[in-house]
């Protein structure tokens, strides 16, 4: 996975792909509840900052130990600076909304990106534009998550929600649109290493600015339950996650990589589930179908659609 690698893309998506893929999507439905788990004792854009501040550290040690340069000028500096300001622009949107919303209900909205990136992308990449049973099996995806939170839907369960469904949205349109950059611009010659630091980097400076612009309290002392939250943050979801994502993603069509990634709301319910105590209805184990269905029409083969 280094810089210099020069795999040559692929149209669809491989087991090894699926695989990652859906690793990498479990791990982000757990952290949404594990970050909305820890806003009691860190306020969420100091958080937010502060891990992509450590991940930018583990990364940038990463890259000294591979050999692999991040400071050599190649002219990917004007697109990097704006992928990194969308990206930190995603989560600033995140974690904010997670104080008016539910983690499962703000994932939801947070996971349309792969719709508004679908808009767009095929205006540039002829590869990403989708056949009619493809877009039949983006929409079912779509659908399955919402019809999982029909209920909450309804009405807002909280005064405040609807600043988190619309925060929740903004970072959907920020990802899609840091997806649209990444695949459109120089930075698809840039090595997975270098495409993220670009974005934890910046992130690291912008957020504890905006943290401290908005009087966020710095609380330093964290209990053991804080302390194990912020490495799983940093470490495996700020890190190695959103590394093999932008490997991933330079590699494969983004598309096909998004209708994945629509599954990270369930799983968001499911380790809601599991670690609240909320029920597992036949409402998501029906959405789990129709998702696995829309998956598996948006990565058929165009000679098979």
């Amino acid at each position: 996975m280094d810089a210099g690698s020069a795999l040559p893309r692929k149209e669809h998506l491989d087991p090894m792909a699926i695989a990652l893929l859906l690793t990498c999507c479990a791990f982000w439905g757990f952290q949404q509840v594990l970050v909305k788990a820890t806003l009691g004792e860190m306020a969420p854009i100091f958080m937010a900052g502060l891990r992509f501040a450590g991940a930018a550290a583990v990364l940038w040690l990463w890259c000294i130990w591979r050999g692999i340069p991040l400071w050599e000028r190649d002219g990917s500096l004007g697109p990097g600076l704006l992928a990194g300001c969308l990206f930190a622009l995603e989560f600033l949107c995140l974690f904010s909304g997670l104080q008016f919303t539910a983690a499962s209900r703000i994932t939801v909205f947070l996971y349309t990106a792969p719709l508004w990136a679908a808009l767009v992308l095929p205006w540039f990449i002829r590869s990403e534009r989708l056949s009619p049973l493809q877009w039949l099996g983006l929409l079912l995806a779509f659908l399955a998550v919402g019809f999982t939170l029909r209920e909450g839907f309804m009405g807002g369960q909280t005064p405040q929600q609807h600043w988190g469904d619309l925060l929740g949205i903004g970072g959907a349109i920020a990802w899609a649109l840091t997806t649209v950059v990444l695949r459109t611009t120089r930075l698809t010659r840039l090595g997975a290493e270098k495409l993220l630091f670009y974005q934890v980097a910046l992130s690291a400076v912008a957020l504890p600015v905006l943290s401290l612009a908005l009087g966020e309290s710095w609380n330093w002392h964290w209990s053991a339950f804080t302390a194990g939250s912020m490495f799983l943050q940093t470490v495996v979801g700020a890190f190695a996650s959103y590394l093999c994502w932008v490997w991933l993603l330079g590699r494969y069509p983004a598309t096909r990589m998004g209708s994945f990634a629509l599954s990270t709301p369930l799983f968001a319910l499911l380790f809601g589930a599991l670690w609240l105590g909320e029920a597992v209805t036949a409402d998501l184990l029906g959405a789990l179908a129709m998702v696995g269905l829309g998956i598996t029409l948006v990565n058929r083969r165009r000679g098979a659609a």
